[in-house]
């Protein structure tokens, strides 16, 4: 069933899609957000592991919505929920951690900086990071990012201090700031997008610990469901309709957008016209979206006539170690071990831009500290093992008392995830979920940079950590991956031939068509992306607002 027409139809209410829909509805221009998960309230938001954790509260079940991923061209593929991010209003900002970090004017400009990196797809963007630095502003004042910004070998031009003062944090974080002083490196507190102090009608972080995995109670973590979503929808001019999930972006003759088709909570199929249609539903997502969304005149999907829809996919690189101090043993010495504050709040960005690539690599990345997290299937999970490795009975046992008299304080690794031609995502008609749409299709093809960045930075944490004197310090991997941070696969540029949209991130195939997720970024950088593309969809706002007023 066609519905009455819109002015903006977005499909998706994340860190892209949300932004938007409240620019748009204070500008007095009429929204329908299409968000395929349910709008939870604070009620649902509850500390139980096996809600949020192992079942499908955020994420969806990999039997009923599979993605398919495989290492390498060659390598079969794997069902699984891998690069799911939740499926819910708010999207992956509901479950955050809420590491907010900008990228460096250097990210912006990698080919120039590095030069053509033999094996990758290495791009400029075609915006600066002065023309995207009003914009980090915005974002960080809508949103609500508590922080503190000192100097320090890449800090990022920025026009004031962050709106709200740093969250407290544990005692350990003085440790940190030693040990790396002593190292001749500058660790820097980290901002959070969590609200330290009250702020614009939302009460302050509870301090709870349980900030990735969970929803906040409190409306404290600064998802856009708690900042941005209420008050696009108080402007009366902007619908979210949860439970809706998109199939397609049909065209009219002219190959312009003029409606979503979608399922509606009941799965009845629904038609939504527009004006303008917008997708920010991952890069994973928005780019399967695109991919199914065929016609006469984009045979290959849409926007898709450069066939560079799904390529350049780039998730971030992952790393870490983790120290273990047994508290019986340390308190003594290290009276801060028992102390119950949650945050560490603490990164390391010496290492962002190497100065030549005797290590195997140019572009770095962050190293980011804290405790480990506190959910007690997930550390059982770990301590258990498994294949050959695996462990039962008193061995278990044994590392389970351990592990309940210990500290475990880590780090996680955002290294550079450089684009390759391999890695990509496409669709497979053969697989399809429950609501019977080809699913994404991702393939892996590393390049070897990634890796030695990342374990280059692994063992600079872990001298880090050394410093600190604790018992133990398990390594946890050096070749991994982040796939709820995504990126690349609409990249967006002024040559049409290479890429898929312009500056302002409107395909270059399609006029009224916008993609505002990650999938614009040609490069991710070595931090969390969130921040970047909220400010992104600002300033696309910006730019949008002004269009349609013209």
């Amino acid at each position: 069933m066609s519905l009455p027409s819109v002015d903006v139809c977005i499909v998706g209410s994340g860190a892209g899609g949300a932004p938007l829909a409240l620019e748009l509805g204070r500008a007095g221009f009429k929204v329908v957000v299409l968000e395929k998960g349910r709008h939870y309230q604070p009620k649902d938001f509850v500390h139980d592991e096996i809600l949020n954790s192992r079942r499908n509260f955020f994420m969806p079940l990999p039997w009923e919505e599979p993605h398919l991923v495989r290492q390498g061209p060659k390598a079969r593929y794997e069902r699984s929920n891998a690069a799911w991010t939740a499926n819910c209003v708010g999207g992956g900002t509901v479950h955050m951690s809420g590491f907010f970090y900008r990228l460096k004017p250097v990210d912006f400009r990698l080919r120039s900086t590095l030069g053509a990196v033999p094996g990758t797809t290495v791009a400029d963007w075609p915006i600066s990071y002065e023309e995207l630095a009003p914009f980090y502003d915005k974002a960080e004042a809508e949103l609500g990012v508590s922080g503190q910004a000192i100097p320090h070998p890449f800090a990022e031009p920025r026009s004031g201090p962050y709106p709200l003062p740093p969250l407290d944090v544990h005692p350990v974080a003085s440790e940190i700031d030693k040990a790396c002083s002593a190292l001749g490196w500058h660790a820097l507190p980290t901002a959070r997008g969590i609200l330290s102090k009250a702020y614009k009608g939302r009460a302050p972080c509870a301090y709870c610990a349980l900030c990735g995995s969970y929803g906040c109670e409190t409306g404290a973590k600064s998802s856009t469901l708690a900042s941005l979503i209420p008050n696009a929808i108080a402007t009366g001019n902007v619908e979210v309709r949860p439970g809706c999930m998109a199939r397609s972006i049909e065209v009219d003759r002219q190959g312009r957008a003029k409606s979503v088709v979608y399922l509606d909570p009941e799965g009845v199929t629904q038609e939504q016209p527009a004006k303008v249609i917008i997708a920010s539903a991952t890069a994973v997502e928005s780019a399967r979206l695109l991919l199914n969304s065929t016609s006469s005149r984009f045979p290959n999907g849409l926007a898709n006539g450069s066939g560079l829809v799904g390529k350049n996919l780039l998730f971030s690189s992952f790393g870490g170690s983790r120290a273990h101090f047994r508290v019986s043993k340390q308190k003594a010495a290290r009276p801060w071990l028992t102390d119950p504050a949650p945050f560490v709040n603490r990164s390391l960005q010496d290492f962002y831009v190497m100065p030549d690539a005797r290590h195997g690599f140019r572009k770095g990345g962050t190293l980011g500290f804290m405790w480990s997290h506190p959910n007690p299937i997930y550390a059982a999970v770990g301590l258990a093992g498994s294949g050959k490795s695996g462990v039962f009975g008193k061995e278990l046992k044994d590392r389970m008392r351990a592990y309940r008299d210990s500290r475990i304080l880590e780090f996680e690794v955002y290294a550079e995830f450089l684009p390759t031609p391999g890695t990509s995502v496409t669709v497979e008609p053969g697989v399809k979920d429950k609501y019977g749409i080809p699913v994404a299709a991702i393939t892996l093809d590393r390049h070897p940079a990634d890796f030695a960045a990342t374990r280059f930075l692994v063992e600079r944490g872990e001298e880090v950590l050394m410093r600190l004197d604790p018992d133990s310090v398990e390594r946890v991997g050096t070749q991994g991956e982040t796939t709820i941070l995504q990126h690349g696969t609409c990249r967006f540029g002024d040559d049409p031939a290479a890429s898929v949209l312009d500056k302002h991130c409107r395909a270059h195939e399609v006029p009224n068509l916008y993609v505002v997720d990650g999938s614009f970024m040609p490069s991710g950088g070595s931090v969390p992306s969130t921040l970047t593309i909220a400010a992104n969809s600002f300033r696309v706002a910006d730019h949008l607002v002004r269009t349609l007023k013209g």
